[in-house]
C-alpha cells in the first residue's frame, strides 16, 4: 500500500495531538529508580526518600518501586557528586536538603558541583529544626534563655552538635551564640542520629537538627526540646515554643528536602518523575510515616522548587558571611 504525503501529514498531526493529551508519551518508563541520599539510614530525610520511592512501582515513571542508596558524608555533597555523574535518563535521582545546593556555594570556594548540574524535580517535605538538651544539662534548664545562662556559666561544657559542618542546624546554633554573646562550641556529626545518641548519652550538651529526629526520645523523656525554628509551633510538638516566641526571631527558618535529577534529564522524564512524587506524597501511609519523624509533605512543580532554592541562596548568603564560616574554618 502506498502512503501519500497528505496521509503522512495527517498521521503526524494525530500523533502530536495524542502527545499533547499524554505528556509522558515521549518518556520511556524506567525499570527501577535509584535514589541517592547523603545521610545515614534512619534519619528523617531517609524516611522521605524510602516512603516516597516505594510508591513509584507501576507509575508512568517506573515499572518497579524505587530503591534508596545512602551515601553519607560531607554534609550531603557525596550523594550530589554521585548524582552529577549518573545517567540522565530518569533511572537515578537524589533527595537532598536545600542547603546542600543553595548554602554551600557561600561556604566552599571549590565544589565538585553547582546548581547548574541538577534539574529540580519536586520539593518533598518541609522541616523545622529544634534545639534539644540531654542529661548533661540540669533539669532546671527549660528554655533557650536558661540554656544560654547555663552555657555562659559552664563554658567547658557549652557545646552543641549538628548533622554536619555547614548545615543549616550548624548555622542556627552559631547565630544563637553570636547574637547572645555566648560562646557555643560546635560539634559536627555525620548526620543527626549519632549526635542525638550522644545528647541522650550525656556526651554532648545539646543538638540542633531537624526536630523530628528528637521526637521519639523527647516522648520517652530522654531529652528536652527547648525550641523549634518554624514560623509557628510544630504540629508534632505543640507544647514547645518557637525561637521567635522566646525572643530570637532571627532563628526562624523552614528547611526542605527536594528531589533532583542530573541536569540533562529530558523534560518528559522530569514531568513523569514529578507526577509520581506528588502522587506518593498524597498517600495516607506516606503522610503518616513523615509525621512520625516530624516532616510535613509538600509537593511542588520543578519551577516552584527552583524559586524556593533561589530564595534560600539569597537569604543565607549574608548570614553565613556574618557567621564567618568557610570550608577552611
Amino acid at each position: 500500500m502506498t502512503i501519500t504525503r497528505r496521509q503522512l501529514v495527517q498521521a503526524f498531526g494525530a500523533s502530536a495531538a495524542l502527545g499533547a493529551l499524554h505528556p509522558f508519551a515521549a518518556h520511556a518508563q524506567v525499570d527501577q529508580v535509584k535514589v541517592y541520599f547523603g545521610f545515614p539510614a534512619g534519619s528523617s530525610g531517609d524516611t522521605v526518600a524510602r516512603r516516597v520511592a516505594e510508591k513509584w512501582g507501576g507509575s508512568a515513571f517506573s515499572k518497579n518501586a524505587g530503591v534508596v542508596e545512602n551515601k553519607p558524608g560531607a554534609g550531603g555533597r557525596i550523594a550530589l557528586e554521585t548524582l552529577k555523574a549518573a545517567p540522565a535518563d530518569g533511572s537515578v535521582l537524589a533527595l537532598a536538603q536545600v542547603s546542600a545546593i543553595a548554602n554551600y556555594p557561600h561556604i566552599y570556594s571549590k565544589m565538585n558541583y553547582t546548581d547548574k548540574d541538577f534539574a529540580p524535580v519536586s520539593i518533598a517535605a518541609v522541616m523545622h529544626h529544634g534545639l534539644a538538651v540531654g542529661p548533661m544539662v540540669p533539669a532546671s534548664v527549660k528554655n533557650v534563655k536558661d540554656f544560654l545562662a547555663w552555657a555562659k556559666a559552664n563554658p567547658k561544657d557549652a557545646s552543641y552538635g549538628s548533622p554536619g559542618a555547614g548545615s543549616t542546624p550548624h548555622f542556627l546554633g552559631a547565630l544563637l551564640g553570636i547574637n547572645s554573646g555566648v560562646d557555643l562550641r560546635h560539634v559536627p556529626y555525620r548526620g543527626s542520629i549519632p549526635g542525638v545518641t550522644d545528647v541522650v548519652g550525656g556526651q554532648v550538651a545539646a543538638m540542633v537538627t531537624p526536630h523530628g529526629d528528637f521526637i521519639a526520645n523527647y516522648k520517652a523523656g530522654k531529652l528536652r526540646i527547648l525550641a523549634t525554628s518554624g514560623p509557628k509551633r510544630s504540629q508534632y510538638v505543640p507544647d514547645v515554643p518557637t525561637f521567635a516566641e522566646q525572643g530570637f526571631p532571627e532563628l526562624t527558618t523552614e528547611e526542605w528536602f527536594g528531589f533532583y535529577a542530573p541536569a540533562a534529564t529530558p523534560k518528559p522524564v522530569i514531568a513523569a518523575a514529578n507526577a509520581a512524587i506528588n502522587a506518593a506524597l498524597k498517600e495516607k501511609s506516606v503522610i503518616d510515616s513523615l509525621a512520625i519523624v516530624g516532616l510535613m509533605p509538600h509537593g511542588s512543580t520543578p519551577e516552584e522548587q527552583a524559586r524556593w532554592q533561589k530564595a534560600e541562596y539569597d537569604t543565607w548568603g549574608p548570614l553565613i558571611k556574618k557567621i564567618g564560616f568557610t570550608a577552611d574554618s
